[in-house]
């Protein structure tokens, strides 16, 4: 089992130490990877059993993963010492990558070099790391070809990091909020994770798969049952509420100082007398009971996982905030199985151009709802979603775009159909008797009488517990982050954030949405995490002598 020291034991060895790492880090990433041989006075230190709750603030952690859907999972799997190795027997049809894999087979892909595997690698994220893991777990995916991933997975538990991963609910993140009704955009084989492939999963549920897509909620069941099988639910805790993730400094000039936050002002001003230190995590846990127990965790480094559903995006018109306005599919979806659209002669509005958006019209238009759908582009907009999807294997979703198309409004087509588009329209208010006003791109005002409105334009993810709610993170540090407009910017193959050291992100934070991407950020950070773990252990033995704890 790993071991946790706490860090108040440890203080009194390093004082002398006068570089920047703190009192703990190259004690804990040795004690870590030699376990008992360190001996008693490592042995007599207090210790946190892996079943320990979130109170103890003495642990100074590694890692902490705030978010415990695909992205954490995938990193958890990782940091637990699960490392990837080309099979035997495997040929990649790239035969420039597979020669580089050959290279250095002996090795693992995380003690290889990233930047030179993913050289000249083409794919659709913009995150090469990304593209390098996808093509390895599922060569020529983006061909039609449903190969066997060219890796094999082994359980190292030496390279087991101790970390936390921390989530609203149980492991699958937003997977377990999502509408049940509708499929999923990518097939079932894309959403697995490493070492349990998704058809034999699903086949054990007595439901056969062929690569078709399937539903949200057997996604959800899925990540949760990985979590089981993979042994990974001691680095879990669900219920919890993250309210401030904040970087701890410490005096240069006074070595007997403790850890304290320092206002952003203040450091601009003295920055260069204070050291940078762990970070500080502050929450609660909903226990039994529905009361919430606070805690405060110290951690090396942090992981950002969180997605980018938390919020959903406003038009920021007048009168949003009325009841009959909704922002989600889940809400949408409620008020029609609590029945109270039902029989109403006045239309559903739909606002969004998106996938969303078109499970919304689908969810109305199966109702008999009627429907009026506005979006700000133009119907032969390249851009559009539904350009991307074969028609094969997306019928639902082409059926939306073809109305879109062929059942547009115009001041000569008389009374609204069961469905009538609005493209380049957008909402200028909704009024109280459940009224809005549209505007055409020419101008021209219409009034349309409502019985819901349903505002689905996309997402921000909720980093309030970070300073400036994490702006400061994305490529323009003037907007909110949001997965494609303006995501946290990282540096290409580690993660870590560009302008926060020992701050990591990945999934839709980074640009990636979907699952098959969102693996190779897992693959950046325990790379990252392990080259550094080594050159600690490297550094604590030439400073300790021969038995290494002085």
């Amino acid at each position: 089992m790993p071991v946790w020291c706490c860090r108040c034991s440890l203080a009194g060895h390093f004082r002398n130490y006068s570089d920047t790492e703190t009192e703990g880090e190259i004690f804990n990433s040795f004690v870590q990877y030699f376990g008992d041989n360190l001996g008693p006075k490592v042995k007599g230190m207090p210790l946190v059993e892996e079943t320990s709750l979130l109170e103890d603030s003495s642990v100074t952690l590694p890692m902490v993963i705030i978010g415990n859907g695909p992205s954490g999972i995938c990193l958890s799997y990782m940091l637990s010492g699960y490392r990837p190795y080309l099979s035997s027997e495997a040929i990649h049809p790239n035969t420039i990558l597979h020669s580089k894999l050959e290279e250095a087979r002996h090795l693992s892909i995380v003690d290889q070099d990233l930047e030179y595997l993913s050289e000249g690698l083409e794919g659709r994220s913009s995150n090469p790391v990304a593209v390098l893991f996808d093509t390895l777990l599922h060569p020529d995916a983006d061909f039609g070809y449903e190969s066997p991933s060219i890796l094999h997975w082994k359980l190292e538990q030496h390279h087991y990091i101790p970390h936390l991963v921390l989530g609203k609910g149980p492991p699958g993140g937003a997977w377990h909020n999502m509408e049940g009704s509708m499929l999923t955009i990518s097939f079932g084989n894309w959403m697995e994770l490493p070492g349990l492939q998704f058809k034999d999963w699903i086949s054990s549920k007595r439901r056969n798969l062929k690569g078709d897509r399937v539903m949200p909620e057997e996604i959800a069941r899925y990540y949760k049952h990985y979590v089981k099988v993979m042994g990974l639910q001691k680095n879990f805790r669900e219920n919890t509420y993250i309210t401030s993730v904040s970087r701890l400094y410490r005096d240069q000039g006074d070595n007997g100082s403790q850890d304290r936050d320092i206002s952003t002002k203040h450091l601009q001003n003295q920055k260069s007398k204070f050291i940078k230190r762990n970070w500080e995590i502050r929450g609660y846990q909903r226990i039994a009971g529905g009361s919430h127990v606070p805690f405060c965790l110290f951690a090396e480094n942090v992981a950002l996982a969180t997605g980018t559903l938390d919020s959903p995006a406003h038009l920021e018109v007048e009168g949003e905030e009325f009841p009959f306005v909704f922002h989600s599919m889940p809400e949408f979806g409620a008020a029609i199985n609590k029945g109270k659209l039902c029989g109403r002669v006045d239309p559903v509005l739909i606002v969004g151009s998106g996938l969303t958006a078109a499970d919304a019209v689908l969810c109305a238009y199966n109702n008999n709802i009627p429907v009026i759908h506005v979006f700000r582009r133009r119907v032969t907009d390249p851009s559009l979603i539904f350009k991307q999807l074969p028609k094969k294997l997306y019928p639902e979703y082409h059926k939306v775009y073809h109305m879109m198309c062929s059942q547009s409004y115009s001041a000569d087509s008389g009374p609204l159909s069961d469905y009538t588009s609005f493209p380049e329209h957008r909402v200028l208010s909704f009024k109280a008797d459940m009224k809005c006003i549209l505007q055409s791109v020419s101008g021209l005002k219409k009034i349309f009488k409502l019985s819901a409105a349903v505002i689905l334009i996309g997402s921000h993810p909720n980093l309030s517990f970070l300073k400036e709610q994490g702006c400061y993170l994305g490529r323009n540090s003037s907007q909110p982050i949001t997965c494609k407009g303006n995501p946290v910017e990282v540096d290409a193959y580690t993660y870590e954030c560009v302008k926060e050291a020992n701050l990591f992100a990945l999934g839709p934070l980074v640009g990636d949405n979907f699952v098959r991407f969102l693996k190779g950020g897992a693959l950046g950070v325990t790379r990252c995490l392990a080259t550094r773990q080594k050159k600690k252990q490297h550094l604590f033995v030439q400073r300790g002598g021969g038995d290494g704890v002085a």
